[in-house]
């Protein structure tokens, strides 16, 4: 293994690291339980410090790639096999403490001076009905978010706004339909599970393992639709490795069925690097992407999205176009100005750091 810091580029030296070895590591360059060399040594190959190998590689444990044994080293654990190997399951936890995210809401002298602002420039504008899958200054902004915090490359048209996940929830078992399992994690948020049995939708739930869903529990259900939250599922608070999110991915196209992702509370996250999104991995098929913003933003604000894979956007989008925008154009502009003039990735840096320095002390 050979890696270089380009000095040139804009990208820090901890990032190129972190690129370099996942990229092998996924490449199977470095295969599962391969020892990788010591923060020591790899500081010297490189011409770094030892604090930018320790951060590369703090980020590579978070993702589920490498894990850290006492007085060994480090050692790759992802896998690209078909299904997990029961030990794997039984690694530590991968876990996030139950509320652990700050309860501080967004400004309200932000929310308002965006309010005023939106007033202003928009006037009658704000009068006007909404689109049905909402407006485009809010899909726009909410691409552009995407693009710069979650590695997702989307198109306006891919982009359905609606009041909260649990309308939306709604809506998918319409898109897709209720004449297929749909696999939940055991124990699961409850009203996901009440929105679907609603619409007349059999549910199986699978059970949790120290990653995610148990292999097992994927290769024995008949679901071809599976709903996971994968960054922290409530209410267990368990986040899936970067293993076990292309295990998801595997299992749904392998059933020509889907994976709804309902990335909860990810903004959260307390590594440098967010976790990549099951989306990001296969953006075009299988991969429903979903979020909200009354955890990031304050419980009221009842305004979510989801991202359909672009193959079935047209097919998707046909099935629900009847309904009307359940948010109101006011609120969509507001949100959309605060997205775009940097104020809430502020909110969201601000909160991450007092969180870091929580989980300090």
């Amino acid at each position: 293994m050979k890696y270089t810091i380009d000095k040139e580029s804009k990208v820090s030296a901890y990032m190129q690291i972190y690129t370099q070895i996942k990229n092998d590591i996924i490449k199977n360059i470095i295969h599962y339980q391969d020892k990788l060399p010591s923060k020591r040594q790899l500081a010297l190959d490189t011409q770094t410090s030892v604090i930018t190998i320790e951060h590369a590689y703090s980020i590579l444990i978070d993702e589920g790639y490498i894990e850290s044994r006492e007085r060994s080293g480090y050692f790759v654990i992802y896998q690209n096999s078909r299904w997990f190997s029961a030990s794997n399951e039984n690694r530590p936890m991968i876990h996030h403490p139950l509320n652990h995210y700050s309860q501080e809401t967004f400004s309200y002298h932000l929310y308002g001076k965006a309010m005023r602002k939106v007033l202003q420039e928009y006037q009658e504008q704000i009068m006007v009905k909404s689109p049905n899958f909402g407006c485009v200054e809010l899909k726009s902004a909410i691409g552009n978010y995407l693009k710069r915090n979650r590695g997702i490359q989307v198109e306006n048209n891919q982009i359905i706004i609606g009041s909260g996940a649990e309308y939306l929830y709604g809506l998918i078992g319409q898109m897709i339909g209720n004449d297929v399992i749909y696999a939940l994690e055991n124990p699961c948020y409850d009203k996901i599970k009440k929105v679907y049995q609603s619409n007349h939708i059999e549910i199986d739930l699978l059970k949790m393992g120290s990653d995610g869903i148990q292999s097992e529990a994927l290769k024995n259900t008949k679901a071809k639709v599976l709903h996971v939250t994968p960054y922290n599922s409530f209410p267990s608070g368990i986040s899936a490795s970067i293993s076990k999110r292309n295990e998801y991915v595997r299992f749904a196209k392998e059933r020509k069925g889907f994976v709804i992702e309902d990335d909860f509370d990810s903004e959260f996250c307390l590594s440098t690097k967010i976790v990549d999104t099951i989306y990001s991995l296969e953006p075009d098929t299988c991969v429903i992407y979903m979020n909200s913003f009354s955890k990031t933003i304050a419980p009221s604000i009842r305004i979510a999205y989801m991202v359909l894979p672009k193959q079935y956007t047209k097919t998707f989008c046909d099935k629900i176009s009847f309904y009307s925008c359940t948010v109101p154009t006011i609120d969509q502009y507001v949100l959309a100005e605060i997205l775009n003039n940097g104020d809430f990735e502020r909110h969201i840096n601000r909160v991450r750091r007092k969180l870091r320095k929580e989980m300090k002390k």
